[in-house]
């Protein structure tokens, strides 16, 4: 800002002492040592508060990272959590129909006649009337007896 070297300084001190003269120039150097010094320490406080403000900005600026971070960290888990919870839940339902499917029998086990749904890929067929079981069972050596229905 100022460039004032050894021999502008020298001019200065003699022009000081001819104008203050020998007695006064003594208190005259300890007076402006004095305003130097409180305006380097005054400088210096300046320059120090400046600092802490800039760092308590960076811990600010430092801690709503770490929040967004920690934030962006918790939507994570917790969209994974829900992830793991929806497929726990869907391996729970297949679990729940597969231990039904083997307690129940297969369709293709049970006889036609105790099938709940008939097959949707067979030709559908006429229904017919069950006959008549008689109240006596045939004799041994009997002819069956005869429907008058005809059969397919």
């Amino acid at each position: 800002m100022f460039d004032i070297g050894f021999s502008e300084l020298l001019v200065i001190a003699v022009v000081a002492l001819v104008v203050l003269g020998p007695e006064r120039l003594p208190k005259a150097a300890r007076f402006a040592g004095l305003w130097v010094r409180r305006a380097r320490n005054q400088w210096d406080s300046v320059k120090q508060e400046l600092e802490r403000e800039l760092q308590a900005e960076d811990i600010k600026r430092q801690m709503q990272d770490v929040r967004q971070g920690m934030q962006d960290t918790e939507n994570q888990l917790r969209a994974s959590g829900e992830a793991i919870r929806r497929e726990a839940q869907e391996a729970q339902q297949q679990g729940d129909t597969l231990a039904q499917e083997v307690r129940a029998p297969a369709p293709a086990d049970l006889p036609p006649h105790m099938s709940a749904a008939p097959d949707a890929d067979a030709p559908a067929q006429e229904s017919v009337a069950p006959e008549p079981t008689p109240a006596t069972p045939p004799e041994a050596g009997a002819p069956p007896p005869q429907s008058t229905e005809r059969q397919p």
